[in-house]
């Protein structure tokens, strides 16, 4: 069963508690030419904020599967920016647990946090995950992390399409329409950014794009776009936390293609032939209702149906390709991953993996185009026992018992399962980011972390940077993390800075270290002491955390090739692999 940490944002609602009218309405007006709109001062952070700006038409009726339009002129009055748009239709991961959730076509709306009287700060442009199928551009408050930055930066959160609205793929898509328009979008919103952040007081030639789990892997292929020839005119430095990399199929493909038309029947079109007229014609509902089956009820456990694909134009090639040749767009990256990544895609509570031929038909079921030497090779690279009785533990990184065997969450075949999926799908995809990075250009540098506070399944860390801090978080940790992207998007530098009293580094906190191809170094986030106490996953396992009082923040500098095991010469096993993997 997945969390309820995936739950999408229909739960989190803006307060407008804490909003105030402001003082003088000119101060707070943004004339963006197509519209003028006027946000609001937080009384509680102190900042100025606009939600919900349009920054494209609706894309409903005819402009379904279309690439994203400038929107309609509207400057008859003043658009009132202190609600957030609506979010885009849902789609939930095959085996969670959730109801239908509806969203709004119409809703590629962005938000903008500025402090006052800011001009020519730098500005942080906010990717939200969800597997590409859910999630919103609201669900995180990013104004703590601007205090927390001295106020120093201007931050941006935008939203997209997504599942079947944004990534629904086939040949006529294509002829009749566009591909991968959420990654699009997401692309459209960074020209509004280098157009219009100067009237918020940002400086567009100083933008970070940033997102975790779908979010990193689209920051990831916004580094790959159009074989890298954007360069820097969307964004300078990168943050990918998590990223996510899914099989990245052809756009016609066997495999899009089918469910294109498995889709186009679900909604009562022809199941062959041209349908994408047919498609135009029904109403939001149907069209979201199966959206969600597809995913929710018809993809493997864990994962969704609509994805981003090879499209010729935009994503061009496979990362594990592209990024080998160091092709990339922009100038600075700052990569990252947890140390639980795995556990909610690849631990079905309903069929655990108890046998090392359960991991061999694991392994074949994600990747259906191995051999069996291929798969022969992924199991030895990941040795493990059948033994289920063994102590489950977290690693450090450094010593045995290794994150190929064993974690708070599984031991042996189960664990070696979570372990193939967290580093094949988040974990190797950050290193080769940080690799590709490496020797762009004159200017280019590349940076990597770890998260590792117990327990560190996939989405944890988004509690140190956007809040609330859960309680196995130390205040002075937080800080740290916050303070540490935003050095990165200040200076394109990350910076540790730790506090003292409650949270306090165990000695002084490292430099982080520079990625190297010749010294490829990580910075691995943690913390000691503290009160343990009982938590489930987010599927479900016990694990134990902790609190404080006690807490401690330890932070190392490791050899990353050599991090659990070798993962650096799995990583390499997985590049190589990528043509087959489609990775």
């Amino acid at each position: 069963m997945l969390s309820r940490s995936l739950a999408v944002a229909g739960a989190f609602v803006v307060s407008i508690a804490s909003r105030v009218s402001p003082a003088s309405a000119s101060a707070l007006q943004a004339d963006l030419d197509y519209a003028v709109y006027e946000g609001y001062t937080n009384a509680t952070s102190g900042l100025n904020e606009w939600r919900g700006i349009r920054y494209a038409a609706a894309p409903v009726g005819a402009l379904r599967w279309q690439a994203p339009k400038a929107p309609p002129t509207n400057r008859t009055a003043v658009v009132s920016a202190t609600e957030s748009g609506p979010q885009c239709p849902q789609a939930y991961p095959a085996g969670s647990p959730f109801p239908f959730t509806a969203g709004d076509e119409d809703c590629l709306f962005l938000d903008v946090y500025a402090p006052q009287n800011a001009s020519g700060l730098p500005v942080l442009v906010w990717i939200h995950g969800g597997g590409y199928g859910f999630g919103n551009g609201y669900q995180y408050d990013l104004g703590p992390f601007v205090n927390a930055n001295n106020n120093s930066l201007v931050a941006v959160s935008i939203q997209y399409r997504l599942g079947v609205f944004g990534f629904l793929s086939s040949q006529e898509i294509k002829d009749r329409g566009v591909l991968n328009a959420g990654l699009l979008d997401q692309a459209f919103a960074l020209e509004w950014v280098q157009k219009n952040i100067k009237q918020f007081g940002g400086d567009p030639s100083r933008v970070t794009i940033s997102g975790e789990s779908a979010g990193g892997g689209s920051v990831m292929l916004h580094a790959m776009a159009a074989n890298a020839s954007v360069g820097t005119k969307l964004f300078q430095n990168a943050i990918a936390a998590s990223p996510y990399l899914p099989t990245q199929w052809k756009f016609n493909d066997n495999v899009p293609t089918q469910k294109y038309y498995n889709f186009s029947a679900e909604v009562g079109c022809p199941s062959n032939g041209s349908v994408f007229d047919c498609l135009l014609t029904k109403n939001t509902t149907t069209l979201q209702v199966a959206n969600n089956d597809m995913s929710q009820v018809r993809a493997t456990y864990g994962e969704w149906a609509f994805l981003p694909v090879t499209d010729g134009s935009y994503v061009t090639q496979l990362p594990s390709k592209q990024l080998q040749n160091k092709q990339v767009n922009g100038v600075r990256m700052l990569s990252g991953n947890n140390a639980n990544e795995g556990g909610l895609f690849a631990h079905n509570p309903g069929a655990p993996i108890t046998t090392e031929s359960g991991v061999r038909a694991f392994v074949a079921e994600r990747f259906p185009n191995l051999s069996q030497q291929d798969i022969d090779e992924i199991v030895a690279a990941y040795p493990g026992s059948e033994n289920q009785t063994d102590f489950k533990q977290e690693t450090d990184g450094l010593r045995g018992p290794y994150a190929t065997n064993v974690s708070q969450d599984a031991v042996g075949p189960q664990q070696q399962a979570n372990a193939i999926y967290a580093e094949s799908t988040f974990v190797c995809p950050a290193y080769w980011l940080a690799s590709a990075f490496t020797g762009a250009g004159a200017s280019s540098a590349a940076y990597h972390y770890q998260y590792s506070v117990p327990f560190a399944q996939h989405q944890a860390d988004i509690s140190a940077y956007w809040g609330p801090a859960t309680p196995n978080l130390s205040a002075g940790f937080v800080a740290a993390f916050q303070q540490m992207w935003g050095s990165f998007v200040a200076q394109g530098r990350p910076a540790i800075v730790t506090t003292s009293g409650n949270g306090s580094a165990a000695a002084p906190p490292p430099s982080f270290p520079a990625w190297t191809d010749q010294a490829p170094r990580l910075l691995n986030l943690n913390q000691t002491g503290g009160v343990p106490y009982s938590a489930l996953s987010n599927w479900g396992t016990p694990v134990t955390q902790y609190a404080d009082p006690g807490l401690v923040s330890v932070f190392q500098t490791a050899d990353a090739h050599q991090w659990e095991a070798g993962r650096g010469q799995r990583c390499e096993l997985w590049r190589s692999l990528g043509p087959k993997i489609l990775k």
